[in-house]
Formats: structure tokens, sequence, C-alpha cells
């Protein structure tokens, strides 16, 4: 069920820069506590983020999965306000990923797109989903969720090598910067995939675009 990955229905890109801000990445961890407080109220307080992959994604407190599921499942139908919430929350969480792993400077903002670019499309439920497949999905996601889980340990070990190499070069390494925003688009595919539930069309086991 893989698609060519050009056409897949969720794109995220990261703008590249060449000079990282020194003094904001040394104090990164506290800086981005107000914005993660928001992003905290909301997923709801018994799902506070502890996390950059959860913040990404794999946390999915903050988007409508079981309400989209249940009408999906009886009324064949993805209410559009409802996927504007998912896409909007889902950037919003990516902007703070991006900033918590250092790949961008500016502060995330709770409306404006900035340099980390998420797109999925809006599914025609009745054409584009098949009705009773969101009930198996996560469970088809399990050995994309087990990888990803080993690849964003190594995207810790990546964002701490990153940390070091801004404070002392003033960049961020681009190869590394690469694979932490491969992590992140596998995640948002599989994100897509399994949880926003806007397309069938199962993830590829790819980092790439």
């Amino acid at each position: 069920m893989e698609k060519n990955l050009e056409s897949y229905p969720a794109q995220l890109t990261v703008e590249y820069s060449d000079k990282s801000d020194r003094f904001t990445v040394f104090f990164r961890l506290f800086m981005v506590i107000p914005i993660l407080i928001v992003f905290g109220l909301l997923m709801g307080a018994d799902h506070q983020p502890d996390s950059a992959a959860h913040v990404q994604y794999v946390g999915t407190a903050g988007v409508l999965f079981l309400p989209t599921l249940l009408m999906i499942l009886f009324r064949r139908k993805y209410p559009r306000w409802w996927y504007d919430w998912n896409l909007q929350f889902t950037r919003f969480s990516n902007r703070i990923a991006a900033y918590l792993l250092l790949l961008r400077d500016e502060y995330p903002s709770t409306d404006e797109e900035q340099a980390v670019h998420v797109n999925f499309s809006y599914p025609d439920a009745k054409e584009d989903l098949h009705q009773f497949l969101p009930l198996v999905k996560w469970f088809l996601a399990i050995p994309h969720l087990i990888i990803l889980a080993i690849l964003w340990a190594v995207v810790v070990i990546c964002t701490i090598i990153a940390w070091f190499a801004i404070l002392f070069t003033g960049s961020y390494p681009r190869s590394l910067f690469d694979f932490v925003v491969g992590v992140m688009r596998w995640t948002l595919r599989v994100g897509a995939y399994a949880f926003l539930l806007v397309t069938d069309i199962y993830p590829a086991f790819s980092l790439h675009e």
C-alpha cells in the first residue's frame, strides 16, 4: 500500500539556517518552558509533554482522534473543522519540536507557520478512507512505532551533539539536521495514517520526502 513519497498526503519540511544563536541554544531548555505550558494545557492536564517526540506528535491527546474515528466508522464523515484543528495543532507541535531540538531559533508561534512547514490533505471520508480501517491502523503502525522509538533515542544523542557544535561553531551540522528532520517527517506520516486518520496509504519506512 506504499505510495511515491513525493505524493504522500502528509509533508514536513524545516528550513535550514547555517547560523544559530548560541545564547538561546544554551538556555533552550529553560526558554521553551512557557510554550510547553501552553502546549500542555491544550493537550490536557493529564498529558503533559515529556519529550520532543511526544511534543511533535506521538502524544495524541491534543488531536481529535477518537471522535474522528467514530465519525468515520458510523457516519463516513471527517468534519472539516476537526481537520482544521488537527492540522493547526500538528503544525504547532512541530514548531515546538523544531525549537526544542535546536533546528530553529525562532520562538514557536501559536499561529504563524514560520520556518516549519507541515501539511496534510483533507480527505473525502467516503471516497478516500475505508470505513473500518481506522479501528486497526494503530495496530498496523506498530512496526513503525518500534523503529521510531529507537530513532528518537538517536535524535536525543544528535541534539546533544548539535548543542555542543552550535556553542563552538555557531551552526547546526547539516547531516545531523537532515537526520532529525527526517525522523520528524517519518513520525508525521505515521501520525497522519494511524492517529489523524487523514489517509489510508501506509507510510513508507523512510526519512526522506
